[in-house]
């Protein structure tokens, strides 16, 4: 996918073509059902791209939060529309077609785009169990604890979210995705643009505030009292440490960011400031950060914060003997 865009929703019109199909027996089959063709384009203000990557739907019943479920084998079952699209249009033989009867759904729309760019490699969450008749409102997505059993959470996937109620069998469905989680990079130098040593063997980054959980139905995020950590990579010039943009839910205001520097000999260095900036939906932030020389028993010098959302911030801290 092409690089996340600052402040810009994303919309996705999905056109479906339909027939239509007869109620369902007693026993839950159904042998007249429509099944929709699907295509996506995303859309934003500067231009458009067709759509890439993993596309979920979950139909609920009309006007409610109420999973309706979908046919398979003519046979109403709890799994949800699943589909693998490229460029636009749906690839391969192996996705998850809906299959429904005539009438209004409210459906529900999870996506996760696929990246040009490099994005962090190992995101992770926990995705809740879906049940026929399952109240979506009260289910969640929530963070993946660290195996390290610090108390801290691991980066998310990318995100995108849409509830429309749509008459399966009469209207095309133009659902308009958004971005729930936030984007951040972190660029990390050295004061004089020089090269990290080997006496630093690694920097790993803590944020705080960040949301435990988005509602499944309505991807509000609850609970910011978690902190995410990631490491930083070390540049093939070993001028730069930075990562991957890393995702994450959205966070509280003003939330805590610490870098831990870890040095060969395994003493720690550590910096931490909360940030002007909150972490929004659909928002990408890149801090660059300077880091001044590291005394015996000290700590890293200035650090200064510039964003991309054309704003800045800058955090500086003396060089301690």
């Amino acid at each position: 996918m092409k690089k996340i865009l600052i402040g810009l929703c994303c919309t996705l019109f999905i056109v479906i073509s339909c027939s239509k199909g007869s109620e369902s027996t007693e026993d839950g089959t159904n042998n007249n059902l429509i099944t929709p063709r699907v295509s996506a384009q995303v859309s934003n203000p500067l231009n458009e791209d067709p759509f890439t990557g993993i596309l979920e739907i979950y139909p609920c019943n009309s006007g409610t939060s109420t999973y309706y479920g979908n046919y398979i084998n003519g046979k109403i079952s709890i799994f949800n529309g699943y589909y693998t699209i490229v460029q636009g249009d749906v690839f391969g033989q192996n996705n998850r077609e809906l299959h429904l009867p005539f009438g209004f759904y409210n459906m529900v729309y999870w996506g996760t785009p696929k990246y040009d760019e490099p994005i962090y490699n190992a995101p992770a969450i926990r995705s809740p169990g879906i049940t026929r008749g399952a109240d979506l409102s009260q289910l969640y997505f929530s963070l993946r604890e660290s195996s390290d059993n610090d108390g801290t959470y691991l980066p998310v996937y990318d995100l995108v979210y849409s509830v429309h109620e749509t008459q399966i069998g009469k209207e095309n469905i133009y659902a308009s995705l958004r971005r729930v989680g936030s984007g951040i990079k972190v660029i990390v130098r050295q004061e004089d643009n020089g090269t990290f040593s080997d006496n630093i063997a690694g920097i790993t980054v803590y944020i705080g505030s960040i949301a435990e959980k988005l509602n499944f139905f309505t991807a509000v995020a609850e609970n910011m009292t978690k902190t995410v950590k990631f490491d930083l990579t070390r540049s093939d010039d070993a001028t730069v440490m930075s990562n991957a943009t890393v995702m994450l839910f959205p966070s509280g205001p003003n939330p805590l960011l610490e870098l831990v520097v870890t040095l060969a000999d395994g003493t720690e260095r550590k910096l931490s400031q909360p940030l002007n900036s909150t972490l929004s939906p659909n928002t990408l932030l890149t801090l660059n950060v300077v880091l001044g020389k590291i005394l015996p028993g000290g700590n890293p010098g200035d650090f200064t914060i510039e964003d991309w959302n054309e704003t800045s911030e800058t955090i500086e801290f003396p060089i301690i003997d």
